[in-house]
């Protein structure tokens, strides 16, 4: 299990500034050694089927109150006020309360203002959701990738043509939430369209939950990157707090055994994404920009966009892997197994 036991206790959601002073002094003797640590923050990846690239309701139940404190105050969580005075800088509020969440407006990366922009889906076969045939009384499809987008090199294209004719077969593609496995970056963001996520920040550390798995990312603030970090499904992200109103995060080493998007765009060990989160319309909204560069995958960097917008949400958990049955019987790729115990 991802929580040890605690007691809750809505206190230890908004720390004072005195105690975020007295935490400063700690923060700076231990730069060095957390700077050293953030290489081995994602340990024990799944195995993960080669049938990926061509293949692709859980039982909800509340957190439990001490769960909650364990992630909450066992790891020194604090209100966006107290890290500021911290800090010396104006911290945006991700965190809200504990009653809100984010849900993000739809499961597509965004075309950016200008400049070249993410895969969509090929005009001769439109991606139809299910939100969206329900209301127009029309039947979902699965994705099937424009692969005329100039940003896709060769290699790419012919992987993802795979995918394509696996789909127009007639065949249930992959995707990494049903399967119940982690998205990657910047896949984290167009993850779920019904899963909420939680941010949780301190002064050292934002924590970002996502209900369904769950599926957790840790951004490590104001360290650089490690010298030599080990691939991992959400790579290594270090972040910073920037114009009194964003939220700025830098990761590499993200794993290959993850795709960029929803339509299975490959990457390689060189995929380096920066984000840039950011609340909008008086906080009702979060906005991330992302840019994307890769030259082993991709002919240019390019640039997307995902809103998410606030919803009062308890915080639950959403086992997906425990609860993930193939009742129909088609071919998909295999819920991840551990080879061993994390612990």
């Amino acid at each position: 299990m991802l929580w040890s036991a605690g007691v809750f206790s809505p206190a230890c959601l908004h720390e004072d500034a005195g105690d975020a002073t007295k935490m400063q002094e700690t923060r700076r003797r231990s730069a060095d050694s957390r700077a050293s640590k953030v290489e081995g923050a994602s340990q024990g990846e799944e195995v993960m089927s080669e049938q990926l690239i061509r293949a692709g309701n859980p039982f909800r139940a509340p957190f439990a109150a001490v769960a909650l404190a364990s992630l909450v105050c066992g790891s020194g969580t604090v209100s966006p006020i107290a890290v500021a005075a911290q800090q010396r800088v104006a911290v945006p509020d991700f965190t809200i309360d504990n009653k809100s969440a984010w849900l993000m407006v739809g499961d597509e990366l965004l075309p950016p203002p200008s400049g070249p922009g993410p895969v969509t889906f090929d005009k001769r076969y439109p991606y139809v959701d299910n939100a969206r045939a329900r209301r127009t009384g029309t039947q979902p499809t699965y994705r099937v990738a424009d692969l005329s987008n100039p940003i896709l090199q060769p290699w790419v294209v012919e992987e993802m043509k795979k995918a394509n004719d696996w789909v127009l077969a007639g065949k249930v593609p992959f995707r990494a939430r049903e399967r119940c496995y982690p998205a990657g970056v910047p896949g984290w963001v167009v993850y779920t369209l019904a899963e909420p996520i939680y941010v949780l920040q301190t002064a050292r550390q934002v924590t970002m939950i996502n209900q369904g798995g769950p599926e957790v990312r840790r951004i490590f603030l104001d360290v650089p990157h490690s010298a030599n970090p080990k691939p991992s499904w959400y790579g290594e992200s270090v972040g910073h707090y920037e114009g009194g109103d964003t939220l700025v995060v830098d990761t590499i080493a993200i794993s290959t055994k993850t795709f960029v998007d929803n339509y299975r765009t490959p990457h390689t060990e060189r995929l380096h994404v920066v984000e840039r989160y950011k609340l909008i319309d008086g906080g009702k909204m979060m906005e991330v920009m992302m840019s994307v560069d890769d030259p082993g995958a991709f002919t240019t960097p390019w640039s997307a966009v995902q809103r998410f917008r606030r919803v009062p949400h308890e915080w639950s958990e959403d086992i997906c892997a425990e609860n993930n049955f193939d009742f129909l019987q088609y071919e998909v790729a295999p819920l991840p197994q551990a080879a061993k115990p994390d612990f």
